[in-house]
């Protein structure tokens, strides 16, 4: 599977450390160019995280070819948001991973097939990757790491089956 990524679910992925745990498949993970410039502008641990995983290609950094796409998408979005979208779309990703709302829906109004953080969370979960013994524990620690969720939500995307 092809999927693309943008920058605020690797972010919140390292803070947790949970990025290597989700990619560690035989799935191909794109990285948009500007979503590395974004990341790369701050020297801290997100960024020194992602060194390894584009050096052994885990993470495949990659620019769209989809200028006119991307121009129109930027004029709404962010350049990350935009080119993770034109990204997706050009390569035929199975997903693109992103959690700006606006982003979402523009993504499934070209079709692509949209999944945030809290979906990868809960496949972890489901995997049996990591453990979510004391959901409100979890729940803490999402807002610790400035991720933004309603209990409500977390809640109906954690109920068990």
């Amino acid at each position: 599977m092809k999927i693309v990524i943008n920058s605020s679910p690797i972010i919140f992925l390292v803070r947790l450390q949970f990025l290597e745990l989700f990619i560690e498949t035989s799935d191909e993970f794109y990285l948009p160019q500007s979503v590395l410039t974004e990341i790369q502008a701050k020297s801290d641990e997100i960024n020194q995280a992602l060194v390894p995983l584009i050096a052994n290609q885990k993470l495949i950094v990659k620019a769209t070819n989809l200028a006119s796409l991307f121009n129109r998408l930027n004029s709404s979005l962010g350049l990350g948001e935009s080119e993770t979208i034109a990204l997706a779309t050009e390569l035929q990703a199975d997903f693109v991973i992103l959690d700006d709302l606006a982003a979402r829906k523009a993504a499934l109004t070209l079709g692509l097939n949209v999944k945030g953080t809290l979906a990868i969370l809960k496949k972890l979960a489901q995997e049996g990757k990591i453990e979510m013994v004391d959901k409100n524990y979890f729940y803490q620690k999402l807002l610790s790491i400035n991720f933004r969720i309603s209990r409500s939500i977390f809640d109906a995307v954690f109920s068990d089956p």
